[in-house]
Formats: C-alpha cells, sequence, structure tokens
C-alpha cells in the first residue's frame, strides 16, 4: 500500500481538478438560470478545490520520504517540482486572482489569468500521478505473482 499511496493522492488531485473544471463548471454555466448564480456556485467549488489540491499536495510532501531516510522516494525526486508549482499555483489562484474575480475587477484579464493558472495546476498535478506511477516496482519484479498482487 505504501508503494502506490503516492499515486492514489496524485490521482485524486488530478482527478478533482479534472472533474471540477471541465465537467462540474462547465454544467453550472449550462444548467443554472444565470450566470451570476453559476459563477458564486463556481467560486466555492474552486474554493473547495483548492484545499484539495493543498491537502494532497501536503501528503504527498510527507511521504515523500521514508522515516530517517537521507533521500527521497524516487517518485518524489522526479515529482517535486511540480508538487510545489501545482501547490503554489492552487494558493495564489485561491488568495490572488479569485478574490479579484469574485470582486468583478477587471474580469475578463482576472478570469484568463485564473484559467492559466488552473490549467498549469492541472499539469502540475498530471506530471506528478505520472511520475508516481512510473516510479513503482518494476513488471519483472513481479513475475510470478499472481492476479492482485
Amino acid at each position: 500500500m505504501r508503494t502506490r499511496l503516492p499515486a492514489l493522492v496524485a490521482a485524486l488531485w488530478w482527478g478533482s481538478l479534472s472533474t471540477t473544471g471541465f465537467l462540474v463548471v462547465p454544467l453550472l454555466f449550462a444548467r443554472l438560470p444565470s450566470p451570476a448564480m453559476a459563477g458564486n456556485m463556481a467560486a466555492q467549488l474552486f474554493a473547495a478545490q483548492t484545499w484539495v489540491a493543498v491537502a494532497c499536495g501536503l501528503v504527498l510532501l510527507l511521504i515523500s520520504r521514508q522515516k530517517q531516510a537521507l533521500a527521497q522516494e524516487p517518485w518524489a525526486q522526479a515529482a517535486m517540482v511540480f508538487i510545489l508549482g501545482g501547490l503554489l499555483l492552487a494558493l495564489l489562484s485561491q488568495f490572488g486572482v479569485a478574490p479579484r474575480i469574485v470582486a468583478r475587477q477587471d474580469l475578463r484579464l482576472w478570469h484568463s489569468v485564473g484559467t492559466v493558472m488552473y490549467l498549469a495546476q492541472w499539469g502540475c498535478a498530471l506530471a506528478v500521478l505520472w511520475r508516481t506511477l512510473g516510479a513503482g516496482p518494476s513488471r519483472s519484479a513481479h513475475q510470478g505473482e499472481g492476479p492482485g498482487a
């Protein structure tokens, strides 16, 4: 389980970003009676998504090295810049960009900045997921093991 935990956490992060940004929020704007209602609900969803990202990023940082180990886990060495980048983007979006969008301050500019930052965070989470999946035990190490190993 310990070797699969980083991939599970990364999958949660990437999947939650994908579901929120590419499915739920567009549906809000398509189905709710007004863009203002959809925007208010989207802001709440993106705020919740920020805390999912922060929790996933912190868990990944905490499990990036074994207890009393001098070096990071191999997956963490490959993913650390993306973990930190994704965390930074999530926090900057929530506390730097979102308040400007909610205040309707230069809405076109800040919505564009927020969109680019969300897509960049999505890319960071995907890179973390990719690296956690690629750093697991090799298939040859499991030859001869039965299904479900």
